[in-house]
């Protein structure tokens, strides 16, 4: 298992630039740990501080949050091995506003605060090798996140979905999706059922392919008077 989990963070976005000395050593520090979360646990709470960054080893998480009313909203899943977050709370030194429960037996690797604070801390190769992948992720984050403030504010729905396939069109005229239909409509923050009814209508109007998580682009002049 040490080998799995040392080639899990190796291939992670974390690690890159890292040589295999620096990933061995970091997984050596007494500051990482894995954790195992049971089906239904929850591995932090809203409203919580944050102690750390946290990269799936297996499973599937789940993001989600509760209004005031008590509906459960769902933000977001966790399924890509070597997925890291949690991150940016712990940074701004904020609370979780939201939190992750197992959807599957999960496992994680936690990476404590104190190896990656950029207000000093452990000042040792693993932890300024650490630092220097977090800039880099802000900033993919940043422009990850840019590009989600112009789907979202387009007008309709319709808008964004195509807007959203747009920044993602292969030159086949197809997309890929990587995330469920479920989190795809956390995304586009909207429901799941109407994500689903504008896709088929899109499709009945020959706009659109749909097949599984591949989509086509039937109908590119129509596609784009929606952009």
């Amino acid at each position: 298992m040490k080998q799995e989990i040392f080639d899990i963070v190796k291939s992670s976005s974390l690690a890159h630039g890292m040589t295999e000395e620096d990933v061995r050593a970091l997984l050596a520090s007494s500051q990482v740990r894995r954790r195992t979360v049971a089906k239904g646990g929850i591995l932090f709470q809203e409203g919580e501080m944050p102690h750390g960054l946290y990269l799936l080893l297996s499973g599937t998480l789940v993001i989600k949050k509760d209004t005031f009313s008590g509906r459960q909203i769902f933000l977001s899943e966790l399924s890509e091995t070597g997925e890291m977050f949690g991150e940016v709370y712990e940074v701004l030194g904020r609370p979780y506003d939201m939190y992750v429960e197992a959807a599957t037996r999960a496992e994680v690797l936690e990476i404590a605060s104190s190896l990656f604070s950029l207000s000093g801390g452990d000042l040792s190769r693993p932890a300024l090798c650490v630092q220097r992948s977090l800039m880099r992720i802000f900033a993919r984050k940043a422009y990850y996140m840019h590009g989600r403030i112009q789907v979202l504010a387009s007008g309709t729905l319709r808008e964004k979905i195509v807007r959203f396939l747009a920044e993602h069109l292969g030159e086949d005229g197809t997309v890929q999706l990587t995330e469920s239909r479920e989190t795809l409509a956390a995304y586009l923050a909207v429901t799941r059922p109407s994500l689903s009814r504008e896709l088929s209508a899109m499709a009945r109007e020959g706009i659109l392919e749909v097949s599984g998580r591949t989509v086509r682009v039937c109908d590119l002049a129509q596609f784009e008077s929606y952009l």
